[in-house]
């Protein structure tokens, strides 16, 4: 895959409102929008999309109620290029992180919500 001519910016996120299209990860049953599609582009980051996918199989997110109906997930990106993936039933009730110790993603942070099967950005909700 060759690099996006011009880098991922929280600015571009602002244009995704609602999504017309799903796109469907070919290994997990998760499907993802237009928007989260542009930041696995131009981010470089179906890496995030994968892990997301990966972890509605653990016990801790397919056994919990809450996490059935709603996830919200935060990338967390330090000044050292690692990372934190944080899932949370609500503002400060954490079920699962993940440490991510290198990315080259080029936002500080993204916030990503996961719905009935579907990834997306807050503002297509």
């Amino acid at each position: 895959m060759t690099q996006p001519t011009t880098p991922l910016t929280e600015g571009d996120l602002a244009q995704f409102i609602g999504s017309e299209a799903l796109y469907h990860h070919p290994g997990f049953n998760v499907r993802y929008t237009e928007g989260v599609r542009y930041v696995a582009e131009r981010g470089g980051a179906y890496w995030l999309i994968d892990a997301i996918a990966s972890w509605q199989n653990d016990p801790r997110i397919r056994d919990d109620p809450m996490l059935q109906g709603i996830q919200f997930w935060t990338l967390t990106v330090n000044p050292d290029r690692s990372a934190r993936l944080m899932c949370e039933r609500d503002q400060g009730d954490v079920a699962v992180t993940q440490e991510i110790p290198f990315t080259d993603f080029p936002l500080q942070s993204l916030k990503l919500y996961y719905q009935q099967g579907v990834l997306f950005l807050p503002s297509e909700c």
